[in-house]
């Protein structure tokens, strides 16, 4: 397989970035953040983009970019929650790279997501219910897209970050 290519996948508050970021440093490859490179290349916030565009607007820029980060050689890329909605998504990222699904519960989600306001689709009056409703939607996408699945509710860091780099480098060798 040999594409030096990692591409995270999952819910918000599954610990993409955290994760991302860690695994990258290891394997001494880029950082990238889907989400970041949207806000950077726009000027403006994602909800921002929500609020003008709407969620279809943010997608079709969203798609864009995933195709041109999956390209990239040596990277660790978290997309959005939300990447996997549109077929193309799922058919280049399963196809460019090695794909892992952090998995997350919604409590856990609602632990680490409650604070932040930059996430439009939770700035609504009953979180979790957005959340569960999400899961419905997307927690089949995530399966089919993912080479490798990992749940993050408990686990330390550092064990998961480990475990999702030994799944990498197997499959970049076999």
């Amino acid at each position: 397989m040999r594409m030096q290519r990692l591409f995270l996948i999952g819910p918000m508050g599954a610990g993409k970035t955290t994760l991302g970021r860690l695994i990258a440093q290891d394997l001494g490859y880029e950082f990238i953040d889907s989400d970041r490179v949207i806000e950077k290349r726009t000027g403006v916030t994602i909800p921002t983009i929500f609020d003008i565009e709407g969620e279809e607007g943010f997608r079709e820029r969203e798609s864009r970019i995933i195709d041109e980060l999956t390209r990239k050689n040596q990277i660790v890329l978290a997309t959005g929650g939300g990447a996997i909605l549109r077929p193309e998504n799922r058919q280049w990222l399963r196809e460019r790279g090695f794909v892992v699904y952090l998995k997350v519960s919604i409590r856990q989600q609602l632990e680490r997501t409650s604070r932040d306001k930059s996430r439009p689709l939770l700035q609504t009056p009953d979180p979790a219910a957005t959340l569960t409703e999400l899961a419905k939607l997307r927690t089949p996408l995530y399966e089919e897209t993912a080479h490798f699945s990992i749940n993050t509710n408990h686990s330390r860091t550092r064990t998961l970050k480990n475990k999702i780099i030994s799944a990498f480098q197997e499959a970049e060798t076999a």
